[in-house]
């Protein structure tokens, strides 16, 4: 007698430290690692299974480096009223990585978040990366993209909703 066990998407190998990102273009997995940032993992998932990121825009997207989201104002200079220590390590800042905005202070960082679309040395060291995307950076890479220079997107596209892979049935 067969067994049937729930299928994993590819890289999800532990499905509590896994986000799925749902983007208008399809299904982004992204590891989560609590090793280099413990607090910050714990506050990304709390704020998601507060459904907190639904709905919200990715309010700055710059071609070749980035798309940035979690300011549920849409403006940039919003968050979820939490401001977290830095958490910096030595991680690379390769394609797919997430790191969390901030202000000039390093202790600075709140709900909004980062997703390189290259490798970005210069973030290294500088700013709390959390995650890397281990499938569905082709939907990350039609994410609209902003005005040059600012990244300040009219129209901009939206998180669908955000899930910790072990919440999904």
């Amino acid at each position: 007698m067969a067994i049937a066990l729930p299928a994993m998407q590819a890289g999800a190998g532990d499905l509590e430290n896994t986000i799925y990102l749902e983007l208008k273009d399809g299904r982004v997995t992204i590891e989560m690692r609590p090793d280099l940032a413990p607090k910050h993992v714990a506050r990304i998932k709390e704020l998601v299974r507060e459904k907190f990121y639904d709905g919200i825009v990715f309010h700055r997207v710059i071609a070749d480096f980035m798309a940035q989201t979690g300011d549920p104002t849409g403006t940039g200079s919003g968050g979820s009223g939490q401001k977290m220590d830095a958490e910096f390590s030595k991680e690379k800042h390769l394609r797919g990585a997430l790191s969390m905005a901030r202000a000039a202070d390093p202790n600075s960082a709140d709900s909004q978040f980062f997703i390189v679309f290259k490798t970005a040395p210069w973030l290294d060291g500088q700013y709390t990366f959390w995650g890397q995307v281990t499938a569905g950076m082709d939907a990350v890479d039609k994410i609209k993209m902003g005005a040059a220079g600012s990244g300040a997107v009219d129209n901009p596209d939206k998180i669908i909703s955000m899930r910790v892979a072990a919440d999904v049935e």
